[in-house]
């Protein structure tokens, strides 16, 4: 074997393990870690320097499961994976959910040499998961949702049309008239919310052409800082200027982020924040059939509200759930339609006392060539 050959390959085995996203971690046969790629350390929050000749269930004394399969990979010399149960604690004090894969090294001779350890950070896919258990979840609420309002229409015109001639019938200076005027008046109230829930369960079909997400938010932002002058809202944008007009209904997508920042902006005491950002997020891609991954547009938008419980969490994106005084619950399940029809989808992060954080990603597709936008 060409010497000047091995030592080619070895550099390009060192660029491949330095250049992953996945945590890589080798031990010898003692367990002593050997190798500990970039990966590893922004995982785990601690620097190659600190690790590397250390015992491994030394470092990972908390991390019980990942020292066991280790153990029992050095022991039996076969691979194990785990893609389920591990939760690694990092530095910061955050969790991340993460699969693990533990394979044996050989040497030369197919002596058992050591072991590697290689970590997948799963919260991305468990944000994708969440967001599909969400909107099958819609979608059967929108099939019960759908059923109840054409049940509820068809009487409650014919309880608007008696109250109509029943206040026709009456003397103008009638008191009864105060009571007809209520009817009528509730009853055009609830037809605005059936329509709304109509509006969620047989959405028009967005009629794609270009968007210009940073030209919408910005109108958006405009208006309601007019609309919160009194408050003294401070609104923020961070809009990534190299984001060209991406494939969407812009009316649709305006309507989203609207509901999205009237949502923030009643969230917050007077003279609280609203930040909103734009950018590109490539570590994962949309997937279609003889089509080139597409990267996602994410656009999150920030308050330093008090955030919303774990309860409600659950259940802020059903119809009909609200918070707020005289609020129909439905503006959030609309906007996950509407996120839904563009195959984007949207996720929260908040903790009660610390603000939230709407994400609503879409896919970066360009409205001419329907080609990922790079």
């Amino acid at each position: 074997m060409c010497p000047e050959r091995d030592n080619s390959e070895a550099q390009i085995f060192i660029k491949v393990v330095e250049n992953l996203d996945r945590a890589v971690i080798a031990v010898d046969r003692s367990g002593r870690i050997v190798l500990f790629n970039p990966a590893a350390e922004s995982y785990t929050g601690l620097s190659r320097r600190q690790s590397l000749d250390r015992q491994f269930d030394e470092i990972f004394a908390s991390q019980t499961r990942m020292v066991d399969l280790l153990r029992q990979t050095l022991a039996a010399g076969r691979s194990i994976t785990d893609e389920e149960n591990i939760s690694l604690q990092q530095t910061t004090g955050a969790a991340m959910p993460i699969s693990v894969s533990v394979s044996p090294i050989y040497d030369q001779s197919d002596t058992p040499d050591g072991a590697v350890l290689i970590m997948r950070d799963l919260s991305r896919v468990r944000e994708l998961e969440a967001a599909l258990r969400q909107a099958d979840r819609q979608s059967m609420l929108g099939t019960l949702a759908a059923g109840l309002a054409h049940e509820v229409k068809n009487p409650l015109g014919g309880i608007r049309g008696a109250a109509q001639l029943l206040n026709m019938e009456l003397e103008s200076q009638s008191p009864l008239r105060e009571y007809t005027t209520v009817v009528i008046r509730e009853v055009e109230r609830v037809n605005g919310i059936i329509e709304e829930l109509m509006d969620l369960t047989r959405p028009r079909p967005p009629e794609m052409g270009d968007a210009d997400l940073s030209r919408i938010l910005s109108d958006i932002v405009l208006l309601q800082k007019e609309a919160g002058r009194s408050r003294c809202l401070e609104f923020v944008l961070h809009l990534d200027p190299s984001i060209p007009p991406i494939r969407g209904d812009a009316a649709l997508l305006a309507r989203l982020f609207l509901n999205l920042v009237k949502n923030a902006s009643e969230s917050v005491e007077p003279g609280g924040r609203i930040d909103i950002s734009t950018r590109i997020a490539s570590d994962y891609h949309l997937l279609s059939p003889g089509r080139r991954p597409v990267p996602w547009v994410v656009i999150e938008i920030s308050d330093n509200g008090p955030g919303i419980s774990d309860r409600d969490m659950e259940r802020i994106f059903t119809p009909f759930f609200t918070t707020k005084p005289g609020g129909s619950g439905l503006g959030l399940a609309t906007c996950q339609k509407i996120a839904d029809s563009h195959q984007g989808f949207i996720k929260v992060n908040s903790r009660p006392g610390s603000g939230c954080v709407f994400s609503v990603s879409l896919p970066f597709i360009r409205n001419d060539e329907e080609t990922p936008c790079f």
